[in-house]
This record gives structure tokens, C-alpha cells and sequence, in this order.
């Protein structure tokens, strides 16, 4: 008994001298007045405050995903099993939505009960990091959810975009209401706004006799109102498995906000404990939002300003053959993403060569910085010629101008000008991922950083493949043209040779285009290009990434020609490990090394149809699928076999160096082949 009062009497004199909020958990019950990471499980963006509050999701990223889970199961529906425990359950947490631009926020927050606290394949936006298109709705979810959505879906899904649901097995709510709550004074129920910033506080309580589940909002601070928002007759037993974990899912979209849960109370056996809101951990200073907003307005006025002045002036500019640019009645309709010439001149300081990135592809590449909006950005000049094929290039452009991935470069927009087109991507500030594999201005990067760019470059490639709106080949998936952004992160960029086509169909290519050493064999056969020949290109680079050396290099030895053989006979004589990248000196994870060694000469294998797709190389890099045997077969993978990809090396001069080999084309240029 002494002993107990005495940690008791610990923590809470360690409460008043370091301010950490005090935590209960107890088997099926818990009450959190803030958190810590020992508390929680915690995926994708959400992380732990040092004052102990959690945020799910933040407005520096679109397409967002957090998750936050109790780190024990709990027993839920035990009919199963024959114990008589009840189902019911009661809590309440406060949480918080801070738009980015204000009362537009993007996309909500769920207090979710499900099997598992790890999430493979779902989707930001609508699906708020739940579910995705082709699993939402399937009775094998075995999903609730308490939506707090600001967005409002397009079709049958949502209410308006601000309202509270009740989700089972999908994100089409069983019921919703908008966000009110029911003031007991007045007698009434008071309209609130989710985004606004302001910590609201929200209980959740199912009857299991009753069959009733009740969900009651109200502004933090004010006492749990009498009546409930909504309150619907559900058997969860129908649902819900034995063993379950509780927990938060939040998203953004295009529209981003900082969602935030203060604290949260959970009881499995009885009423959860109300949280006490002057106990909980405060908000991040959100003076920076209105700042925001008075910057927003600010710019906007500037914007107006600026945009009379350059209307004033088109007459005289247009007199200019310095800003000349070629503009036709079809490209009136994509409006934003057609950026001025003069813009991207003044913003790349008249394309100097202190602004030179490098050149790769079919152009050179240069930083730049918008004026009026400070963002920073990468341009790439084309050479084109606009009789043949431009309409529908441009077309593509814009429809990849769309594309919102982590790991994909961001395509903001271009500009044509006499017999240049210049693309403009995101600026990356670390560059191409080859200038750290193979050069020595860049520092070298460990095995935790390679492999979290793989994994990263693969997510990216199939969300093109699978997830996006139509089918994207990129064709030219190689070291050069993975940029890294500031925290080394792995970005698919420069889409100059992709090609865009519907779920369903078949691609429509002709022509060979790509890099020597990623081209899959029966492309430089066939010319075309299917997501087949994009899974080849990406072993060839998972190999390039964990060996340090390009796919092909002339420079050495027969047997040091192909990469592909050179790791096949390491693997022959069971030391697969001796292609690793020397720099890395032996520090790594061996069954990661193994694993993408492994699965990149998978990728390589001669057969199209015996590659990996994307959604089983993302499964294999997670650890969610056990990579099959390899076929002990040499004549199965790369192209040293293939008399067409022979044929196609040789027919280059003998003084091309394959190994800077840029992206080529059998046509010279896409843009004058109208691909």
C-alpha cells in the first residue's frame, strides 16, 4: 500500500515540475490528457508534440495520410467463443481541424474500430486513409467509423462538407447530420463548423442491449449535451471481429489542413471518464493561420494588381520578340497551367547559367523562383516543333499536371515559345538521385535512405499504374530521374516520354523510347511500352540503387557488362551480398539487401508476364508477401540474351557511353513524332 501511494505521490509531483500529462491505462480502459509515442501506434504523417499533442496530418503535403492506434487489441464481439462479455463501449476524445486557407478544409478526421492497426493500399481525400476505391463497401472490413468530414464527395457519399457519419464497411455513411450541437439553455440546436480551428469535443457511446449507438458533438468546454447529433439502432456484433483495435485515421486532399487530437477517453466495460479540457496539452500557435490568411488576401490584392497592369500592357509586351510566345485558340482552355515565358525568364534570371541544374532527356533543366508567390521551381526546355503532334502533347502535359503523389515530382505547368516548350516541375533541392550514387559532390547515402527511396519510387509508380484516374507509363524510370527533396526523399520526376491511357484499353505506342539499360527486351522488338516495361525499368534501378552501378557499362570487362549477370552469378555461388554497393561498407539490413537484389532481377526477367506488378513489388518491399524462388535459369533475365536488345546496343557508335546513356528515342524526339 506505502509503496503504491508512493508512485502515485512520484507522478504526480513529476506532473507539476516537467508538465508531462498524466496518463491512464488500464486493460480496456484508458484516459489520455495528451499523449506520448509509447502510447500509440502511429503511421504516415501522425506525430507525437513535445507537449503532447497529437497530429494526425498537416498542410505541408497534399494527399495525406495519419493513423493513430491504442497499441493493445481489445475483445470485442466474443458470441463466437462463448463468453458472455459485452459489447459495449463508451469514449469521448477533443480534436481540432486547422485549414490551411480558412473554412476550407480537406479532408476530415474517423474515430475508427477495426481488425489491425496497419494499413496497406488506401487512399487519402474521401476514403480518409480508411479504405480505397476497389475495397470500399466489402463486408470483409469488418469497419466502423465515426467520420468528421470537411469535404463534401462528389455522387452519393456525403452530406455537405461539414458533417458527422456513422461509416460501416465504407465510407458512404449508414447515417450523417451536419455539424450541430444541443445547447440545453437555450433548448436548440447551434450550428458549429468543423475547420475551425477551435478544439471541439466529440462522445461516442454504443449499447449493446439496446442495440444503440449514439454520437454527441459540442464545443470543447461545454458539458456533454442531453441530446445526441445522431443516434442510430446498429448490431455491431454483425461487424465487428473478436479482437479489435481503436484508434484515429485522418487525410487531405488538395486542400490540406493540421488535424489534431488534445486527448481521448476510452472504456470497454462502462461510461469512459470525460476528459477535463483545462488538463489537456494547447494547440500550436494558431496566430500563424491568420497570419496566413492576411497573406492570402495580401497576395490575392497583389495578384488583381499585378494582373490589371500586365493586361494594361499586353499591347506593348506583345511587341517584345524577347517574351514572344507561340499561342493558339486550343490552348485557351487550360487557362492556370499555361505559364508566361516572361514569368519563367525573370524567375530563372534569364536562364543563367548560375541557374543551371543539368541537362538530361531532350533539354536542359533550370531552378528558378516565381515571382509574386516566392515558390520555388525546376524548368526544363524542350525543343519542339508545334506542326506535328503538339495539341495532344500538351493535352498529356495537362492531364499529369493532375497527378498528386509524395513520390512524384509535381508538374505545375508549361509555356511554348517560338521553338522551345518549358516544362516546370517542383524545384528538388537535393538533386538527382545519380549524383549521389556515382558522384563525389554528394555525400553517400545509407542503406535506410535507399531503401526508403525504392520504396518511395515504387508507391509512386503504382499509384501511375493503378490508382490514378487513367493508366501512366512513365518510360523512363531510372537514377536520374529520381530527385530528392529535402529530407532525401524519393521523387519520380521528368514525365517528358510518359503516355496516358484508360483502365482497360490497350496503350497505343509505337515507338521505342526510354534509356539503354532499362529497356525491357521485347520493347526494343515491339516498341511498345506497357506497365510491363515500366516494372523492368524499376529493376533495373532497384538493382542500380543497391549495387552503386549503372544497368550496362562498356567501359569493363565482358562479365562486368550487364549488372543483371553480374548479380545472377553472385547469386549462383550463394553470395548474392558481394554485388552490394562497396560504399556501403556492409551496413545494412541483409534481408533487405537480399530482398531487393532478389526481386530486381525478378523485375528483369525476359518474360513480361512473369515480372512483378507494382502492387506485388510494393507488397514484396513492405514485408506483406513473400517473394517467390528465383528461376536458376541465367536465360531468363536482362537483356545480354536477347539477340534484339544485342542488335539494339550495337546499333549506337562505338564512342556512345552508356554510362551517362540519356533517354532515347527511335524517332529523335517525341515531340516531333507526336508519339
Amino acid at each position: 500500500m506505502a509503496a503504491g501511494l508512493t508512485s502515485l505521490h512520484f507522478l504526480i509531483t513529476l506532473y507539476f515540475i516537467v508538465k508531462i500529462p498524466l496518463m491512464f491505462a488500464q486493460d480496456d480502459q484508458f484516459i489520455y490528457n495528451g499523449f506520448n509515442p509509447e502510447n500509440l501506434h502511429l503511421n504516415g504523417a501522425a506525430q507525437i508534440h513535445p507537449n503532447g499533442v497529437l497530429q494526425l496530418t498537416n498542410n505541408s503535403q497534399e494527399e495525406e495520410v495519419g493513423h493513430a492506434f491504442y497499441r493493445l487489441p481489445l475483445k470485442f464481439n466474443t458470441s463466437s467463443s462463448g463468453l458472455t462479455q459485452a459489447l459495449s463501449f463508451s469514449t469521448n476524445f477533443v480534436f481540432a481541424i486547422v485549414p490551411e486557407i480558412p473554412s476550407k478544409g480537406g479532408h476530415g478526421i474517423a474515430f475508427t474500430i477495426r481488425p489491425s492497426w496497419k494499413f496497406t493500399n488506401v487512399a487519402a481525400g474521401n476514403y480518409l486513409g480508411l479504405l480505397n476505391p476497389s475495397n470500399n463497401g466489402r463486408s470483409t472490413n469488418h469497419l466502423l467509423a465515426i467520420e468528421l468530414d470537411t469535404t463534401k464527395a462528389q455522387g452519393p457519399f456525403d452530406k455537405d462538407n461539414n458533417h458527422v457519419g456513422i461509416d460501416v464497411n465504407s465510407l458512404k455513411s449508414n447515417e450523417s447530420a451536419t455539424a450541430t450541437y444541443f445547447s440545453d439553455q437555450e433548448g436548440k440546436n447551434i450550428s458549429v463548423e468543423l475547420v475551425s480551428g477551435n478544439p471541439m469535443h466529440l462522445w461516442i457511446d454504443y449499447n449493446e442491449t439496446e442495440k444503440l449507438l449514439n454520437v454527441t458533438l459540442a464545443p470543447a468546454g461545454i458539458t456533454k449535451p442531453n441530446r445526441p447529433l445522431l443516434s442510430t439502432r446498429i448490431d455491431l456484433s454483425q461487424y465487428l471481429l473478436e479482437s479489435m483495435y481503436v484508434g484515429f485515421s485522418a487525410a487531405t486532399g488538395t486542400v490540406t489542413s493540421d488535424q489534431y487530437i488534445l486527448g481521448w477517453s476510452f472504456n470497454k466495460s462502462g461510461q469512459a471518464q470525460s476528459l477535463d479540457v483545462s488538463k489537456l496539452p494547447q494547440l500550436p500557435r494558431q496566430r500563424k493561420s491568420k497570419d496566413r490568411q492576411g497573406q492570402i488576401i495580401m497576395i490575392l490584392i497583389i495578384a488583381v494588381v499585378v494582373m490589371l497592369i500586365l493586361v494594361t500592357g499586353t499591347a506593348y509586351n506583345s511587341r517584345r520578340k524577347k517574351f514572344e510566345e507561340i499561342l493558339e485558340d486550343w490552348e485557351k482552355e487550360y487557362g492556370p497551367q499555361r505559364l508566361t515565358y516572361k514569368n519563367l525568364y525573370n524567375a530563372t534570371k534569364g536562364f543563367s547559367d548560375k541557374e543551371f541544374l543539368g541537362a538530361g532527356g531532350f533539354g536542359k533543366v533550370y531552378r528558378g523562383t516565381l515571382p509574386f508567390s516566392n515558390t520555388q521551381i525546376a524548368v526544363k526546355k524542350v525543343s519542339h516543333d508545334s506542326k506535328q503532334g503538339m495539341k495532344e502533347f500538351v493535352a498529356e502535359i495537362i492531364s499529369m499536371g493532375r497527378l498528386r503523389h509524395r513520390n512524384l515530382v509535381k508538374l505545375l505547368g508549361y509555356c511554348r515559345r517560338r521553338g522551345e516548350l518549358l516544362l516546370v516541375y517542383d524545384y528538388m533541392p537535393n538533386g538527382s538521385l545519380d549524383k549521389f550514387l556515382y558522384s563525389n559532390e554528394k555525400p553517400n547515402l545509407n542503406w535506410i535512405q535507399r531503401f526508403r527511396i525504392l520504396k518511395g519510387v515504387a508507391s509512386g509508380l503504382l499509384y501511375l499504374h493503378e490508382e490514378w484516374e487513367q493508366v501512366v507509363l512513365h518510360r523512363d524510370v531510372k537514377a536520374s530521374n529520381v530527385l530528392l527533396d529535402a529530407e532525401l526523399n524519393g521523387r519520380l520526376g521528368d514525365f517528358g516520354l510518359a503516355r496516358l491511357y484508360d483502365h482497360g484499353t490497350n496503350p497505343q505506342t509505337t515507338h521505342v523510347v526510354g534509356t539503354v539499360g532499362y529497356l525491357a527486351p521485347e520493347l526494343t522488338r515491339t516498341g511498345r511500352a506497357t506497365t510491363c516495361t515500366d516494372v523492368f525499368s524499376f529493376g533495373a534501378f532497384m538493382l542500380e540503387v543497391a549495387c552503386g552501378r549503372r544497368p550496362i557499362e562498356l567501359q569493363g570487362l565482358p562479365e562486368e557488362v550487364v549488372l543483371v549477370d553480374y548479380i545472377f552469378l553472385c547469386c549462383g555461388k550463394g553470395a548474392i551480398l558481394d554485388a552490394s554497393d562497396p560504399r556501403l561498407e556492409g551496413n545494412y539490413v541483409v534481408e533487405e539487401m537480399e530482398l531487393v537484389l532478389k526481386l530486381g532481377l525478378f523485375c528483369s526477367h525476359l518474360v513480361p508476364e512473369a515480372r512483378p506488378s507494382m502492387r506485388q513489388v510494393v507488397q514484396f518491399l513492405d514485408g506483406n508477401a513473400k517473394l517467390p524462388e528465383l528461376p536458376n535459369d541465367k536465360a531468363c533475365f536482362g537483356t545480354s540474351t536477347s539477340n534484339e536488345a544485342s542488335d539494339f546496343l550495337l546499333s549506337f557508335p562505338s564512342s556512345f557511353s552508356i554510362a551517362s546513356a540519356p533517354s532515347y528515342s527511335s524517332n529523335d524526339s517525341i515531340l516531333r513524332s507526336g508519339r
